[in-house]
């Protein structure tokens, strides 16, 4: 079967973010729409930072708006167009200022703007839905956009094909018991890896066990420059509990600079087996913003014993006035 020939700016109009497209290019060709929407989902979930999600939320009109007439690709702006033509059917003057005045109050909060794959849903329901998800926690609501994006762009991948590839050919009975053969592999290698990670405990790290980055949502971007200085808790001393004094007992273990990506260097060693104990990592947010809310960021939190396998992602998402945080991956 003949793959289906597509360039870099095809993908581009697909979801708006370079690094998306440049990887969807290098995984081509597709001879059909299922195997361009595997690809299309595993890069953007895995390979795609947060700068190329930012930018595929920035190359979207707000709901109720038309696109800009100098868009960069006119062909995702013909698509936003007719993606938004049921909301536009259904909208009042009355309900357009109130999605503005919505549209405004979510930037405000979040950074970026609010998305949804309007295809068929009318101004009613979308305005039902940024009044919903507007109580979201920042990081909650980044993700439900990233999901939102994906929906867009797996929409837009199947029209670049054309109507007599929309289906893949009917699997041969060869390729029924590979598949299942595979599948079967592939469940004994996870089980496989599953039971040697836990009767062997000696995993090979390809990072430090503790790591962060940080995200300004109120600009949308990565923090930069932002000082993090990661300590422990002595063990030789008592556990220490909220309201106590810590008389000096935290031990210093590393710092660094935010990159442009908003990711931490190396805060600690390079150790397979991450020692037990209350850590401390805490942020310089004052100097980064001398006009914020917060001077400094501190976020304690403990190490099980049947954790020091594991690897720690400490996030923060930050704003002039609020921050979030979470235990990554």
């Amino acid at each position: 079967m003949e793959s289906a020939v597509f360039e870099e700016k095809d993908f581009f109009a697909c979801c708006g973010s370079v690094q998306f497209a440049k990887e969807m290019a290098s995984a081509a060709p597709f001879s059909f729409p299922d195997q361009a929407l595997k690809a299309a989902r595993d890069i953007w979930l895995n390979k795609v930072d947060v700068n190329g999600w930012l930018e595929a939320f920035a190359a979207h009109p707000q709901i109720g708006e038309s696109p800009s007439s100098n868009h960069k690709s006119p062909t995702s702006a013909k698509w936003s167009k007719g993606e938004q033509s049921a909301a536009i059917a259904t909208a009042t003057d009355s309900t357009l200022q109130e999605l503005a005045d919505w549209n405004r109050q979510y930037r405000d909060k979040f950074g970026f703007i609010f998305l949804i794959c309007a295809s068929g849903k009318s101004t009613p329901e979308i305005l039902s839905e940024v009044k919903r998800r507007y109580t979201n926690r920042p990081i909650v609501e980044f993700e439900i956009a990233a999901m939102e994006q994906l929906k867009i762009t797996e929409l837009r991948l199947a029209k670049l094909f054309p109507a007599n590839k929309q289906e893949s050919p009917p699997k041969t009975n060869l390729q029924v018991v590979r598949d299942a053969v595979e599948k079967v592999t592939d469940r004994v290698s996870i089980i496989g890896s599953h039971i040697a990670s836990v009767s062997s405990k000696t995993p090979t790290r390809t990072r430090p066990p503790i790591t962060t980055h940080v995200l300004d949502i109120a600009r949308g971007s990565p923090a930069a420059g932002i000082e993090v200085r990661l300590e422990m808790w002595d063990g030789n001393r008592p556990r220490l509990s909220f309201g106590e004094p810590d008389n000096g007992g935290w031990i210093f273990q590393g710092s660094s600079i935010t990159d442009k990506d908003g990711r931490s260097g190396q805060l600690m060693k390079m150790v397979e087996i991450l020692k037990a104990g209350m850590y401390r990592i805490s942020f310089n947010t004052g100097k980064y913003s001398p006009d914020g809310f917060f001077p400094y960021v501190c976020l304690v939190f403990e190490v099980r014993d049947t954790q020091k396998w594991e690897h720690f992602h400490v996030p923060l998402l930050l704003s002039p006035f609020s921050f979030t945080t979470y235990r990554g991956s």
